[in-house]
């Protein structure tokens, strides 16, 4: 009896699988910084900003940070936001449209993280800037893309300068 008890512990044992646990292998936000236009390579906090995704009724508020994280859309090949500059302030906002244009691409990770999405940058258009009113001006000045590809959060993909 001690010999099969024994037999089945060292059975239940060699028989179990490592944990299935997804660390951070999910799809990727595109991450934005902001810079000062007037001295590109200093980081420019942003003090009031609001950025609320075309379909969407939930902003993302950001208050004084100079790197943001925004989803991007899984089901089509662009992501549509509005941001929105001085966002607390009723007089002195100031509304701009940014359209990132992009490929996806659903790669397989694992059992425990299921799939996640890879997206491209358009390298010929690989965003759209409009302006809400035109006589307020755009108040972002420059974008330059540093990554076109978004596959994790760990380094910057574009830089916004305002």
């Amino acid at each position: 009896m001690k010999k099969i008890f024994i037999l089945l512990f060292i059975l239940s044992i060699t028989s179990c699988e490592k944990d299935d646990i997804c660390d951070k292998e999910t799809t990727s936000r595109v991450v934005i910084e902001f810079y000062d236009n007037l001295l590109a390579t200093n980081l420019k906090n942003l003090t009031s900003m609001s950025a609320t995704a075309d379909g969407f009724t939930n902003p993302y508020n950001v208050f004084s940070s100079s790197k943001i994280q925004l989803p991007l859309s899984t089901a089509a090949d662009f992501t549509k936001y509005s941001l929105v500059l001085n966002s607390t302030d009723a007089v002195n906002l100031n509304q701009d449209f940014l359209q990132f244009n992009y490929t996806r691409k659903t790669i397989f990770v694992s059992r425990a993280c299921g799939y996640k999405t890879v997206y491209q940058l358009d390298a010929s258009n690989p965003f759209t800037l409009t302006d809400s009113d035109p006589t307020d001006g755009f108040w972002i000045k420059n974008i330059i893309i540093d990554n076109k590809t978004i596959n994790n959060e760990t380094e910057t993909h574009v830089k916004i300068y305002f």
